[in-house]
């Protein structure tokens, strides 16, 4: 295709990477993390006997 003119290069081009960039950002912000609580540590009671 080389009889297209330089403009439509550069317009499909420009339409490509503005689709791209929102699929990124569509998948980015619709990601959900899962909570989860790495902190979770059991607590330990010592209780002496002496």
């Amino acid at each position: 295709m080389p009889q297209m003119m330089p403009l439509n290069w550069l317009t499909l081009m420009f339409m490509f990477i503005m689709i791209f960039y929102l699929f990124n950002c569509i998948n980015y912000f619709s990601f959900i993390y899962s909570q989860k609580n790495f902190f979770n540590k059991k607590k330990i009671s010592w209780n002496w006997k002496w």
